[in-house]
């Protein structure tokens, strides 16, 4: 038996903010989706210099499908009092693709480390509580040329299967139709493709 494709995660569907104040500390989340690392990285930079005065910027993220992607920072905190506390409302949510940036204005007043892990989780929660997510749908790109005798059949079938027709090409003897769809329906398509009976179609996009 195969094994399943994951090709759709939740992520957030707009950035968000949340504040947490505790003992004269101020602390400020930001929430962010994120394509990449490199896109986390920019997004870093952004609160570090908007907030260029505040003396921890801790932060923790989390990338891919399988979730096995992530990083948690303390930024100068405790060990395992800011960045792990963010993530895990990051996993609590059951978000990917996901960053999470608590600023801290220190008030004065040391929290100590337990305290430290409510405060981070607490604003991580502001920014997560009741925001917009969205599912997003990993998809390929595949192009089918059809002979024409075999043009409705396929269009019945593709038009039931959530593969999406993003052009289709009219030429001399075939039609170029390239198809939108998701990871986890090309196998189907495949299956298709691979009948015995079905011998003069070619296509691009389709792992051999």
């Amino acid at each position: 038996m195969s094994a399943e494709i994951i090709d759709r995660y939740t992520t957030l569907a707009e950035p968000r903010e949340g504040l947490y104040k505790e003992k004269g500390s101020k602390f400020i989340a930001y929430a962010y989706e994120v394509e990449d690392e490199e896109a986390i990285q920019l997004y870093l930079e952004e609160v570090r210099q908007l907030h260029f005065k505040a003396r921890h910027h801790c932060y923790a993220w989390r990338l891919g499908l399988d979730k096995t992607h992530y990083r948690a920072n303390d930024d100068g905190e405790p060990s395992g009092t800011a960045g792990r506390p963010i993530l895990g409302q990051i996993d609590s949510f059951g978000l990917t693709h996901c960053l999470i940036v608590v600023v801290r204005y220190f008030g004065g007043t040391k929290l100590g480390t337990s305290g430290l892990k409510t405060a981070y989780k607490a604003a991580s929660f502001e920014a997560l509580n009741e925001a917009p997510t969205v599912v997003r749908i990993l998809k390929q790109k595949v192009k089918l040329f059809l002979p024409y005798p075999l043009l409705s059949d396929w269009m019945n079938y593709l038009k039931g299967a959530e593969m999406d027709i993003k052009s289709s090409d009219y030429a001399a003897e075939e039609v170029v139709l390239t198809l939108s769809l998701p990871l986890s329906r090309l196998p189907e398509l495949q299956a298709r493709l691979d009948d015995p009976l079905i011998t003069d179609i070619k296509t691009e996009g389709l792992e051999e």
